[in-house]
């Protein structure tokens, strides 16, 4: 299993480790999710006077909330956006997740310690519920280090009976001819509808623009591509993250 032992400026990257109640916590590889299995993206706008006091206050108190539920990653934004945070959260149901969040409410040292010391320096919160791809899963990143970037393609209504197989044909083309590591491939049921997000992994941001020059001229990646923005794309955003690090 990866795992991260430290926090640092979030240019991209996953907390892994060992169950809940620990510091970090495990990345699932299973081949396909269990039945209701669900993941919760969010984002943290912080004062950006609060930045380097909001993530030191992270790396010391976020044992007291993966003690809760199972953290996938904890990200900073370096570049698509400025002072944000973004953390990946697995749950196994709708019902698990209310009885977390009423768990929290009752913990005294996450909400004296972290929840009444942190939302001060918050500007705004948000979060999506997304669950995997069917022919997705959660993949391990080959090395610890490294940068990653979220992409996310909003497509036109319909769904994925309409979108589904050109998004998987442009994302597999880029991961089978080696255009980067796909760490996983998310579809939103909660927040922006009809949008699907692709999760990848670099060594370094040199090594993603290197790669990304490379995959413009390949016509198989381009040829699907195109195939996806010609027929059901509306919008694409990138942001590149960097691991928080305990």
């Amino acid at each position: 299993m990866l795992r991260f032992t430290s926090f640092s400026r979030i240019r991209a990257g996953l907390i892994l480790g060992p169950t809940p109640g620990s510091p970090c916590v495990r990345l699932s590889t299973a081949p396909q999710q269990e039945h209701g299995t669900f993941y919760e993206f969010r984002t943290y706008c912080i004062r950006p006077d609060q930045n380097a006091a909001f993530l030191n206050l992270t790396n010391e108190k976020i044992h007291l909330r993966t003690a809760h539920s199972q953290l996938i990653g904890y990200w900073s934004i370096e570049y698509g956006g400025l002072n944000q945070v973004f953390h990946i959260w697995k749950y196994d149901s709708f019902s698990q997740r209310a009885a977390v969040r009423a768990a929290l409410a009752q913990d005294s040292r996450w909400v004296s310690e972290y929840i009444s010391v942190a939302i001060p320096m918050l500007t705004s919160q948000d979060n999506e519920v997304a669950y995997l791809v069917p022919w997705s899963r959660l993949q391990m990143p080959p090395k610890e280090a490294g940068v990653y970037e979220l992409v996310s393609f909003q497509m036109r209504p319909g769904g994925p009976a309409v979108w589904g197989d050109a998004f998987q044909a442009a994302i597999i083309s880029h991961d089978a001819l080696g255009y980067g590591k796909l760490v996983g491939a998310f579809h939103n049921e909660f927040g922006l509808l009809n949008t699907v997000h692709a999760l990848w992994w670099y060594k370094s941001a040199d090594e993603r623009a290197e790669i990304r020059h490379q995959a413009h001229t390949d016509a198989r990646v381009v040829a699907a591509g195109a195939a996806l923005s010609i027929s059901t794309l509306r919008r694409t955003n990138s942001c590149f993250r960097v691991p928080s690090r305990r």
